[in-house]
């Protein structure tokens, strides 16, 4: 499953309050990948589209130690787009991604925050 959720401004406010959010929390922003800069440095259009790649080397290693397949979906991932003039955020609930690996509760709750940035991200 994918949540999507309506986000306030524009994707590069709801990107710079990601960016505030996951530095506030002692996370690390591994990489904002610019897919609409990119399409247009290759001469296509595509709506503004941001995926926010983030989390922590201290609490997704165990998870990836446990099982080595979760580091398809880790390091955590937002992704930001305009849709249609509606910003909108979306990412994997971490519920879903302790389902898809099978992670015990202790390394499930190393997932758990996307969650909150997502909601706090999605507010002015």
């Amino acid at each position: 499953m994918i949540v999507t959720t309506a986000s306030e401004g524009t994707v590069e406010e709801t990107v710079s309050r990601l960016e505030h959010l996951i530095a506030d929390r002692g996370l690390k922003l591994f990489v904002v990948v610019d897919h609409s800069g990119e399409a247009e440095a290759a001469g296509l259009q595509l709506r503004d589209t941001k995926l926010v790649v983030f989390g922590s080397p201290a609490a997704g290693t165990p998870v990836m130690e446990a099982e080595p397949l979760a580091a398809l979906d880790l390091p955590l991932k937002l992704l930001v787009w305009d849709d249609d003039g509606q910003t909108k955020l979306g990412y994997v609930p971490s519920a879903d991604l302790a389902e898809r690996y099978g992670l015990s509760d202790e390394l499930a709750g190393r997932l758990a925050g996307i969650e909150a940035i997502a909601d706090a991200a999605a507010r002015r």
